[in-house]
């Protein structure tokens, strides 16, 4: 099997939620490395709070122009969104995960948890958005290809 076959086979949320889980399984292999810190709730609330909110908006963008939010088939996709939250993100959905990881690293106040974070970028960028990308870029064409040079990939 290649690389390739991996390609917009596992959906983004499934992909969260496992790099969740090691986030909880990497503080467990170095317990001692963690630490307390009082500011941690506070921060990752914040992170959270800010990934919930531009993934949510990234939704109801889509929603409201009618396109689909199905990250497996993005040739189902009927339009070029570029209003909202995708003048400053192509992948706000996306974006809003990382940050949910990265909240989630944030309250553990372990260091290995934040691993996950690139890692999870790295995914995405590899077999979720490239190939997402390709198929946008043939359905659409030039004005796809323009919204990829003015928009950056994750801010």
């Amino acid at each position: 099997m290649t690389l390739r076959a991996l390609e917009l086979k596992v959906p983004p949320v499934a992909v969260f939620v496992l790099c969740g889980a090691a986030a909880f399984g990497l503080r467990e292999l170095a317990p001692t490395l963690g630490h307390e810190a009082s500011w941690a709730s506070a921060v990752a609330l914040l992170l959270g709070g800010i990934g919930v909110g531009i993934a949510v908006l990234g939704v109801i963008r889509f929603v409201r122009v009618g396109t689909t939010v199905h990250p497996t088939h993005p040739s189902r996709a009927s339009r070029v969104v570029r209003t909202g939250i995708y003048r400053l993100s192509r992948n706000p959905m996306y974006l809003g995960l990382a940050l949910l990881l990265a909240a989630l690293a944030t309250w553990l106040s372990h260091p290995l948890p934040f691993l996950v974070v690139p890692a999870f970028v790295l995914y995405m960028n590899r077999f979720q958005i490239r190939p997402e990308e390709r198929a946008l870029l043939e359905k659409f064409g030039e004005p796809y290809a323009e919204y990829r040079t003015a928009v950056r990939r994750w801010i």
